[in-house]
């Protein structure tokens, strides 16, 4: 990278958030970090790695903090996304609300991250992503949109939330391609610079799995005896998820398997 970049992070506490702010500033950006709830000097969250940014109070639903959050930013990485709450208000209309500020900033790339699948896919998360993606792409901001398979964390609490059952239902057929946090977060920072990239190839983890075969490594290292059944999903976001929409096998960025995360303990 040549010179310093003042960077603008979205959804900076979030999983990917934590993992994308230590590697944004070991590339040389000064990061500002948004949050709506920002961690407060001394407390439990003002550890080395929430310390060492500016924060600043943003909230995408009513816009509060947002020009203020883009002023004097040369980029945006937007990673704030409402997988279990009102996406249709964060990931579409906050979006909006971002690239309107920013392009008023004359911010030089915003980088929206988004989930490999969202164009085929009929999941409403989905389709608020792939909507967020289209107001990227029209705004008068110029940006890049770096999608991602899903997380090994993402993977993890699905399982974690049937474990203590008896028997564990899943939708044993449907295909991921789990990428580590920290290996998806240097594949954005890559992009993280002012000249933007457009629609960029998918970031995607080492190896396409199915759901069954991600249960029985995780009940493996847990040494659960918990049966596995399938799930029979009906519909066609189901149907997606099984015939391998969410999948990038010509882009196997990361190295990390699913055994080495759980062995790890992450």
């Amino acid at each position: 990278m040549n010179g310093t970049h003042r960077t603008l992070l979205t959804g900076a506490t979030g999983t990917l958030g934590r993992a994308l702010r230590s590697r944004l500033r070991e590339a040389g950006h000064e990061v500002r970090a948004a949050s709506r709830s920002p961690p407060t000097a001394g407390g439990a969250a003002d550890r080395s790695d929430a310390a060492d940014v500016d924060w600043v109070e943003l909230d995408l639903l009513d816009g509060t903090g947002l020009r203020s959050a883009v002023e004097g930013v040369d980029v945006v990485v937007h990673a704030a996304s409402a997988p279990r709450g009102d996406s249709e208000a964060v990931d579409i209309r906050g979006t909006e609300r971002l690239l309107d500020a920013a392009a008023e900033a004359d911010v030089s790339n915003v980088v929206y991250v988004s989930i490999v699948g969202v164009d085929e896919i009929p999941l409403s998360y989905y389709e608020h992503k792939l909507a967020a993606e289209r107001s990227v792409e029209g705004s008068a901001v110029p940006s890049t949109i770096v999608r991602a398979t899903q997380f090994h964390p993402f993977v993890f609490d699905l399982l974690e939330a049937v474990s203590r059952l008896p028997i564990w239902p899943l939708p044993t057929e449907f295909r991921l391609q789990p990428i580590d946090v920290g290996e998806a977060a240097d594949a954005i920072v890559e992009r993280a610079t002012p000249e933007p990239g457009g629609r960029v190839p998918d970031v995607g983890g080492p190896a396409a799995r199915t759901v069954g075969d991600l249960a029985r490594a995780y009940r493996d290292a847990t040494g659960s005896r918990r049966p596995i059944v399938r799930l029979p999903l009906p519909g066609s976001t189901a149907a997606a998820f099984r015939s391998g929409a969410a999948l990038c096998p010509d882009r196997t960025v990361g190295s990390v398997t699913w055994e080495e995360w759980l062995t790890a303990g992450e």
